[in-house]
C-alpha cells in the first residue's frame, strides 16, 4: 500500500515540477489526480483493521469505502485523461477541484456518514460495494478504449505501460468483488495485483521520464 502511495506522489511531483516544460497538458491532470488519491490511499492503509487507529468494527467499513473512493476518482481520472489528451487544461482550477472531492469524500466517510456502507462485519461485502467495483472496471474499459485509439499522442512505451496498467486493475477489481474476509485469499490477490498495476504505472510515467525524459514529456 505504502509503495502504491509512494508511486502516485512521485507521479505527482514529477509531472507538476515539469508542468513547464510538458506539451501534454492532461498528463498534469492525471498527476494531480495521483495526489488525491495516493492521500486516500495512504488514510485507506492508516485505517485498515488490525492498523489499531479505528475500532475494528468500524476499520473495515471505512477501509473499504476509502479503497472505492480511491478507485473510483482513479478510474473516472483515467477516463478523463483519455478525454482530453491533446488538449489544455488550467492548472490550479484542476487541483483546488481535485482538493475539493478528496475533501468532501474523507468528510462523507468520516464526519457526515453519508458514504454508502462497503463491508458490514460478519457477512461480507454489501451490494453498493460490489456493484461500484463493476462500474469502476467498466471506466477502466472506456479509458483503455480512448486511450487506444489516441496512442499516437503519447510516447508509444508509456501508452502500452497505461493501457497494460489499466488492464490488472479491472482484474484487481473483479479479485475484489469476491471475499469475505478482509484477510482472505483473493483480498490478499487483489492487493498482489495493485502491486503490479502501481509498478506498470511507475515505469510509464515516471522511470520513462527520468530515464527517457525527452521523448515521454515532449510527446
Amino acid at each position: 500500500e505504502l509503495f502504491a502511495v509512494a508511486v502516485a506522489w512521485s507521479v505527482f511531483f514529477l509531472l507538476w515540477n515539469t508542468r513547464r516544460l510538458e506539451q501534454n497538458n492532461a498528463l498534469l491532470l492525471l498527476g494531480i489526480a495521483y495526489f488525491s488519491v495516493g492521500f486516500i490511499d495512504l488514510v485507506h492503509t492508516l485505517s485498515y483493521k488490525g492498523m489499531g487507529i479505528f475500532v475494528d468494527d468500524l476499520a473495515a467499513n471505512h477501509a473499504t469505502q476509502l479503497w472505492i473512493a480511491a478507485r473510483g476518482l482513479e478510474a473516472v481520472s483515467l477516463l478523463l485523461f483519455a478525454l482530453l489528451l491533446g488538449r489544455r487544461i488550467r492548472t490550479w482550477p484542476v487541483f483546488c477541484a481535485y482538493t475539493g472531492i478528496t475533501a468532501l469524500l474523507l468528510a462523507s466517510i468520516f464526519i457526515w456518514n453519508l458514504f454508502p456502507a462497503c463491508y458490514i462485519e460478519g457477512v461480507g461485502l454489501t451490494g453498493f460495494k460490489v456493484g461500484a467495483e463493476y462500474v469502476i472496471c467498466l471506466t477502466l474499459v472506456l479509458a483503455m478504449g480512448l486511450l487506444f485509439k489516441k496512442r499516437e499522442l503519447l510516447d508509444s512505451a508509456v501508452a502500452r505501460l497505461m493501457i497494460a496498467a489499466m488492464a490488472l486493475t479491472i482484474a484487481e477489481e473483479l479479485a475484489f468483488t469476491l471475499y469475505t474476509d478482509v484477510y482472505g485469499l483473493m483480498n490478499l490477490v487483489g492487493h498482489l495485483l495493485k502491486i503490479v498495476s502501481v509498478f506498470l504505472i511507475y515505469l510509464a510515467l515516471v522511470r520513462s521520464s527520468i530515464v527517457r525524459p525527452f521523448e515521454t514529456m515532449f510527446q
